[in-house]
């Protein structure tokens, strides 16, 4: 029985999570991370029914001392995610993090930890196995196909921008793509940020509106062709199944892995 304890219980997909782990096989919810003290179990909150009995914590430490997990998901924001990540290796549980927004130095920093203690984690910029597809079919494409951008779009409520699978896609992008700068070489914006943000010649560009879950279109044009790889979360259960499939994988696992790609 794999012990899981939640941070970010009580966002949209802390929602979809918390109720996966309690009917998944092999695994058991122990504990709930938050930053505000809510009442003693999930059940206190409005969003669960009364008999979730799962104990929420605003510490981590008293949280492992206590409740013992093998395993923290993460699923909170860009503005704690870091801090939770090393806390949880400092302390000998697995993350399984479905948060971005950390730095190069940052995910450095996290690699050695893991490596050092010789425990697996898992930070995936997108757990949608679709989405997995979706990037590793764009990787393909650009060997054939540099000129290329990328389409991101996601809910209003999102922080960061471009998101982690916008940009998780063009470093793979960037692996196998002829290096080139896309566009007249004499474009120039009328209005700043037009032409959306630049990864090593490649544009990507952030939509933010209401309605939206997660959504990405790669474009790829060549003589007198367009190619669009395209991806479409409709609602959050279509993140769950990789949500339980790297709580069972990191488990086995003794480094960091950055991105489901790796180890699908």
């Amino acid at each position: 029985m794999i012990r899981v304890a939640i941070a970010g219980a009580r966002g949209k997909m802390g929602i979809e999570a918390v109720h996966t782990v309690l009917n998944r096989e092999g695994m058991e919810l122990v504990a709930a991370l938050d930053y505000k003290d809510l009442g003693p179990t999930l059940g206190n909150l409005e969003m669960f029914p009364d008999y979730y009995d799962t104990p929420i914590y605003t510490d981590f430490a008293q949280l492992v001392a206590e409740t013992k997990p093998d395993v923290l998901l993460d699923l909170t924001s860009p503005h704690s995610v870091y801090q939770h990540t090393k806390e949880a290796l400092e302390h000998n549980v697995r993350p399984v993090i479905g948060t971005t927004g950390f730095t190069d130095e940052q995910l450095q920093e996290l690699t050695e930890l893991a490596r050092s203690k010789k425990i697996g984690c898992i930070i995936a910029p997108n757990f949608a196995i679709g989405a997995i597809l979706m990037m590793k079919f764009a990787k393909e494409a650009a060997k054939y196909l540099p000129d290329v951008e990328i389409i991101e779009m996601h809910h209003d409520r999102k922080l960061d921008a471009p998101s982690g699978t916008g940009i998780k896609t063009a470093q793979m992008i960037a692996e196998v793509r002829q290096s080139k700068i896309q566009g007249h070489p004499d474009e120039k914006e009328t209005h700043e940020g037009a032409r959306g943000a630049d990864f090593e010649g490649m544009k990507i560009h952030s939509v933010r509106l209401p309605g939206l879950v997660a959504h990405q279109q790669v474009l790829f044009g060549g003589d007198g062709q367009l190619l669009t790889i395209r991806h479409d979360s409709l609602n959050r259960e279509s993140f769950m199944s990789g949500v339980a499939f790297c709580i069972n994988t990191v488990i086995t696992m003794d480094k960091l892995v950055y991105g489901l790609e790796n180890i699908i």
